[in-house]
C-alpha cells in the first residue's frame, strides 16, 4: 500500500538557521489557524526555556495540509547538545528539508544531520533559507552544500537534490533566486514531488517503532511513533519488544490513540501504516520500543544514539543554607526526576555512586546538562552539581578523551589573542580561511579544554566572535590544560554582606554579590585576578565610637558586582568548587566549607595560622 495522502518529512538544519520560522510560515499558509487568530513567533517553540533562549531544545510534530495530503512535519533542534533528538526522529520520516542559512552556508550541525540522514537513506530537499538577508551568498551557498553531499558520499540520487530559496521570516519561497515568490507553493509542490510517500503491508500484522516519549500526569507515558506494518486502534491488545535491550516481550494495550492535527492531538478510532502516531496506556514503554501484534512479535532496528561525553554529580544541597528555597530537596526527590527524564532523553545517562545522595549524570555537552538543571529548579528542586568533566574511555589500552571540532569566526585583529587560548588548551589548527574582515578557523581541541573559553572568547573578540563546535569522536589523552587561571574570592564568615566588607573587598577582585545578600562560610563571593583563592570578610561593618557616627566619612562606591547566568556559573567553577542550585538563586561554593578544612588539606596536617 502506497499513501499518497501521507508524506512525513523532518526539517534539519544548523542552529540559527530559522526551522521554526519556517515551520510557522508553513502552519499559517496552510490554513491551520483562523484568518484572525492572534498566533505567536516560533509557535513550535512551547517551553518557557525555549522561548527564552530563541533556541528549539526537543523535536515537536505538527501536521498541515496542502492539496488533499496530509503532511506531517517534525522540527528538531539545531544545537550540538541536542542532536540526540535529531537522530531518533529521523526513523519516523521518508524525507528531510535540509535549511540553510544564505550567509553562512553549511555549518558544524549541517553536516552533522545530513551526514545521518544519508546514512538512512533519506531524499533530502536543500532549502537556502534568509535569501533577503543584505550579505546573502545565495548562489555560492547552494554549491557549498552540494560538496558537502559530494564529501559526505552522497548516492547519485542524493546529489540531484531540488533546491528551494526560501525567506522564512517572510514566508515565500521560489525555485530560481533571481524572481522573488510570493507564497510557500513551490515548497509544498517539492515537498509533494520530491518526498516519497510512506508505504507498507496494510493487511499485515502491526508493527510500530516508538521514537520519542511524552508524559502527561493523567494518562502516564504517551508513546509517539509511526506505524511502520498493519493498523493500530483503540484497545488493542499488543505486544511490547525490542530489537537491542534484549526485554521479553510482554503484553499490553493501546488504551488512547491519537493523530496530530496542526499543533493538537486528535483522538482516533484506528490508524493505518505510514500513519505518525501518539498512544498510551502502556506504562512501561520507551523510546525504541516496538509495538507488535500478538501474532508476529517482529522488533524493529533503532538507530544508536551517539554517547554522552560530559559527566557531572548532582547531589542533595548540604549547604548552611539547605532547604531554605526549594520545594523539593530529598534523595528521593531527586533520584525520581533524574530516572523520569531517562524516559523522554536517550542522549542522557543516570547512574547511582556509593553515596545515596549522588547521582552521576551524563550528558551531551554543557547546554544539554544546564538545560536539565534550570527546568528542574523552576520545577522547585533544590540540589547542588558538581564541576562538569569529560568521560575518559580506554581504546586498544590506551586513556582517550573526547575531542571537538571547534569552528571560530572573529575579525582579523582578534586572530592573535584566539591562537594564543587555542595553544594553551591543546587546540590544533586545522585550516584558516579569511572572509573579508574576519578569519574563519577550524580547531581539534578536547572537550576539556573548551571548558571556561567561552566567557574569555567573548571578552577577547569584545563580543563579535563566531563559535560552533562538534564532537569529533575520541583521541589520545593530550595532557593537562588549566581549567582555569583566576582565583575565587571565599567568604570568611556566614552573615549578611555589608557595604562596608564588599567594599574593601572589591580590591581583590570582581565581586559576584550586593550588599545585604546572605552568604556562609565557603561560598564564593568573587574572582581573584591572582591563581589562588583569597578568604575575605564582606560581613564586615565600620564600627561606631563616642568619636564619629558609621556613616560620617563619604559615601563608599561599590563597582557593579558580575551577574552569572547559570551556564556562566558552570563554565566558571574550579575542580574544588560546586554549584548550589535552588528555584531563587544559584551560588557557588567550596566543596570544602570550611577555610581550616581546605588549609589542611592543601598543606597537609602541619599546623596552619588562620590570620
Amino acid at each position: 500500500m502506497v499513501r499518497e495522502d501521507l508524506r512525513n518529512i523532518a526539517i534539519i538544519a544548523h542552529v540559527d538557521h530559522g526551522k521554526t520560522t519556517l515551520v510557522d510560515g508553513m502552519l499559517k499558509q496552510s490554513g491551520t489557524f483562523r484568518e484572525n487568530q492572534q498566533v505567536a513567533t516560533c509557535v513550535m517553540d512551547s517551553g518557557d526555556l525555549e522561548r527564552e533562549r530563541g533556541i528549539t531544545i526537543l523535536a515537536k510534530n505538527t501536521a498541515i495540509h496542502y492539496n488533499g495530503v496530509k503532511i506531517n512535519v517534525i522540527d528538531t533542534p539545531g544545537h550540538a547538545d541536542f542532536s540526540g533528538e535529531v537522530e531518533r526522529v529521523l526513523k519516523m520520516v521518508n524525507g528531510v528539508l535540509l535549511l540553510v542559512d544564505a550567509q553562512e552556508g553549511p555549518m558544524p550541525q549541517t553536516r552533522f544531520v545530513v551526514e545521518k540522514a544519508l546514512a538512512l537513506g533519506l531524499k533530502i530537499i536543500i532549502v537556502v533559507n534568509k535569501i533577503d538577508k543584505p550579505d546573502a551568498r545565495t548562489s555560492e551557498v547552494g554549491d557549498e552544500v552540494l560538496e558537502l553531499l559530494l564529501d559526505l558520499n552522497a548516492s547519485d540520487e542524493q546529489l540531484l537534490s531540488p533546491i528551494i530559496y526560501c525567506s522564512g521570516k517572510q514566508a515565500t519561497a521560489t525555485l530560481d533566486y533571481n524572481v522573488p515568490g510570493n507564497d510557500l507553493k513551490p515548497l509544498f509542490d517539492t515537498i509533494l514531488d520530491y518526498i516519497p510517500a510512506p508505504e507498507g503491508d496494510e493487511n499485515g500484522d502491526l508493527q510500530l517503532l516508538v521514537s520519542a516519549i511524552d508524559y502527561n500526569d493523567y494518562v502516564g507515558r504517551i508513546g509517539i511513533g509511526r506505524i511502520e506494518r498493519g493498523e493500530v486502534s483503540m484497545a488493542q491488545e499488543v505486544v511490547v519488544c525490542d530489537y537491542h535491550s534484549g526485554i521479553s516481550p510482554y503484553k499490553s494495550k493501546v488504551v488512547n490513540l491519537f493523530q496530530i492535527e496542526g499543533l493538537k492531538r486528535v483522538p482516533v478510532e484506528k490508524a493505518q501504516v505510514g500513519d505518525i502516531v501518539c498512544f498510551s496506556g502502556i506504562e512501561n514503554i520507551t523510546i525504541g520500543n516496538t509495538i507488535c501484534s500478538p501474532q508476529k512479535i517482529e522488533p524493529v532496528p533503532f538507530v544508536k544514539i551517539g554517547e554522552p561525553t560530559i559527566e557531572m554529580n548532582f547531589m542533595v544541597n548540604d549547604s548552611p543554607f539547605a532547604g531554605k528555597e526549594g520545594k523539593y530537596v530529598t534523595s528521593r526527590h531527586l533520584r525520581d526526576r533524574l530516572f523520569k527524564e531517562l524516559l523522554k532523553d536517550v542522549s542522557l545517562r543516570v547512574y547511582q555512586t556509593e553515596s545515596p545522595d549522588t547521582f552521576k549524570v551524563c550528558g551531551r555537552g554543557e547546554m544539554h546538562l544546564s538545560i536539565l538543571i534550570e527546568t528542574m529548579r523552576r520545577e522547585g528542586y533544590e540540589f547542588g552539581v558538581g564541576t562538569p568533566k569529560v568521560i575518559f574511555k580506554t581504546i586498544d589500552g590506551v586513556k582517550c578523551e573526547p575531542m571537538e571540532r571547534l569552528y571560530i569566526d572573529v575579525p582579523t585583529e582578534c586572530t592573535g589573542s584566539v591562537m594564543e587560548r587555542m595553544g594553551v588548551r591543546k587546540g590544533e589548527l586545522v585550516s584558516m580561511n579569511p572572509q573579508g574582515s574576519r578569519i574563519r578557523m577550524e580547531f581539534v581541541i578536547p572537550a576539556r579544554g573548551l571548558f571556561g573559553f567561552k566567557n574569555e572568547f567573548l571578552t577577547d573578540t569584545k563580543g563579535e566572535g563566531i563559535m560552533n563546535q562538534l564532537f569529533d569522536g575520541y583521541a589520545p589523552f593530550k595532557g593537562a590544560i588549566p581549567r582555569r587561571f583566576t582565583g575565587s574570592l571565599v567568604a570568611f564568615e556566614t552573615g549578611e554582606a555589608a557595604t562596608y566588607g564588599l567594599f574593601n573587598a572589591q580590591e581583590r577582585g570582581v565581586l559576584f554579590i550586593d550588599p545585604q545578600t546572605m552568604v556562609y562560610e565557603g561560598m564564593v563571593v568573587g574572582m581573584s585576578p591572582k591563581a589562588e583563592d583569597i578568604r575575605v570578610n564582606v560581613c564586615k561593618r565600620k564600627h561606631v565610637t563616642n568619636m564619629r557616627a558609621a556613616g560620617s566619612d563619604e559615601a563608599l562606591r561599590l563597582t557593579t558586582p558580575r551577574k552569572f547566568s547559570l551556564e556562566e556559573a558552570i563554565e566558571f567553577l574550579n575542580d574544588d568548587e560546586m554549584l548550589e542550585v535552588t528555584p531563587k538563586n544559584i551560588r557557588i561554593r567550596k566543596n570544602i566549607l570550611s577555610g581550616s578544612e581546605r588549609l589542611k588539606l592543601q598543606y597537609g596536617n602541619k599546623k596552619v595560622d588562620e590570620d
